[in-house]
């Protein structure tokens, strides 16, 4: 998804970028339908991460008295007075913040095979090695219901990988800047999500009654579980306090991903006009007001039975992401056959998918199963009641939202907007001038496309081989 998501904001620097390019790509009423949902995911999660924070809080001795209250306003202002920054503000908190979430991993990663091994003096268990994926426990607990039930969590957890896409409108050199970090994604999957969960599956058992105890001191943070059971001091205050950095990160990309989704959806006229207005520094100011009243419904779950409420909120953001990186696979095939039917070829390309229109289909093969394990799920949960309205909506409400959607602006489009009628825009009606960058516009030369693309590779292997292990570390890192 992120490489194909590359070559389309590569050669289209746009606002608004993949909720764009489903609309001009595949069918405007899905574009739109995927932006509102998107955005009202992100929405929805920022008074999560909120909460979350507040309850993080709590894992310190002196905080145990205070109402979760006191916290809900210092955070939500931390966050307004990084927006009052714009883009530029929000690049340097998230470079601050994924620097120390990067070194705390990194530390895990040592950490974790140091108790795995059982080097850990405080630690009794001694060598554990695969213990805890062995009987009575289980590497796939609940056999394959238990594998679908999580991937819509696993899918959440992407969520953010796809904002350097919507990035690229206000990056000086998306050229060279969106590829560059669109490739870090598969190092950073690889390291800091799969080695970490893989040790922290290692050294927690599955049915640790910490999981998931937000009256214990751990806060069900499976990090700072595998340090205690470790029986080692003060590290896991160290790790509380990285987890509520991570926590801030996230609530901070809720306000980048809402407001410049919403924003550019306002100024293609598919919002109210009002909100697309961005003042001279770049903040579009009415959609960040939107954004930061939302983080108000942190309020919501100090309330009796705001636990249930909060929960209908969370179901209208599980499975977003699925369509919206289904739709951009989608968008990223119809750009390709459209590309080819105009008479281009791929070396016009500034940059190419590494996996070509296949990963694109992969994709969005991966997805449509996600989104029917999901349904699968929905219908008979894990632990049950089976065949419940209540719990179907509750974890399959964003599809029929979809759906809605969808219609919404069909119907709209059917009495305002004649071009958006037909299901899908047949692939010879489909532009792919508008917005094109200006090396790969109309009356470019082919010479000089191609001369800007060898200049461009001629870059990327300057300095021989130190230089490629320099940039390796630095895509790692």
């Amino acid at each position: 998804m992120m490489q194909a998501l590359a070559e389309m904001t590569v050669l289209y620097p746009i606002n608004g970028a993949f909720t764009m390019y489903i609309c001009r790509f595949v069918d405007p009423s899905l574009g739109w339908a995927c932006g509102i949902e998107y955005a009202i995911s992100w929405l929805t999660v920022l008074p999560f991460e909120i909460s979350a924070a507040c309850n993080m809080i709590h894992f310190w001795p002196g905080s145990h008295g205070i109402n979760n209250s006191a916290w809900i306003v210092p955070l939500l202002v931390a966050l307004v007075v990084i927006q009052f920054f714009g883009v530029r503000g929000y690049g340097e908190v998230e470079f601050a913040l994924s620097l120390m979430k990067i070194l705390a991993c990194i530390g895990f990663i040592i950490l974790g095979i140091i108790i795995n091994c059982g080097g850990v003096p405080t630690d009794d268990r001694g060598y554990i090695g695969g213990r805890y994926w062995n009987d009575p426990y289980s590497a796939f607990l609940n056999g394959f219901h238990g594998f679908c039930s999580v991937f819509v969590t696993a899918a959440f957890a992407y969520t953010g990988t796809e904002l350097t896409g919507l990035a690229a409108a206000e990056t000086t050199n998306p050229r060279k800047e969106i590829p560059r970090a669109s490739n870090q994604v598969a190092w950073r999957i690889g390291i800091f999500y799969v080695v970490n969960l893989l040790l922290v599956g290692l050294v927690v058992p599955a049915n640790s009654p910490l999981y998931g105890s937000a009256t214990t001191a751990s806060q069900g943070s499976p990090f700072v579980i595998a340090i205690e059971l470790a029986g080692i001091k003060v590290l896991p205050s160290i790790f509380n306090a990285i987890i509520l950095i991570a926590v801030m990160s996230v609530a901070n990309s809720c306000t980048f991903g809402s407001t410049r989704t919403l924003q550019a959806l306002a100024a293609n006229g598919m919002f109210p006009k009002k909100m697309a207005y961005v003042d001279k520094k770049g903040r579009p100011i009415p959609v960040i007001i939107l954004q930061l009243l939302f983080g108000l419904l942190a309020f919501i779950n100090l309330a009796h039975n705001g636990g249930t409420i909060f929960n209908w909120l969370l179901s209208l953001s599980g499975l977003t992401i699925l369509f919206v990186y289904g739709g951009i696979a989608l968008a990223h095939i119809r750009f390709r056959k459209a590309w080819a039917m105009n008479g281009h070829t791929l070396d016009e390309l500034p940059y190419k998918a590494n996996c070509g229109v296949w990963g694109s289909w992969i994709c969005l093969l991966v997805c449509v199963l996600a989104l029917i394990a999901q349904f699968y799920v929905a219908l008979y949960p894990v632990g049950g009641p089976n065949l419940d309205a209540t719990t179907f909506f509750q974890l399959y409400l964003a599809g029929p939202l979809l759906i809605f959607l969808y219609l919404l602006w069909k119907g709209y489009s059917w009495i305002y907007e004649p071009a958006h009628r037909p299901l899908f825009i047949r692939t010879k009606d489909i532009d792919i001038y508008t917005g094109l960058r200006e090396i790969s516009s109309v009356g470019i030369s082919a010479e000089d496309r191609h001369a800007s693309n060898v200049e461009l590779g001629e870059e990327k292997h300057q300095g021989g081989a130190g230089a490629y292990i320099k940039n390796t570390i630095r895509n790692i890192i």
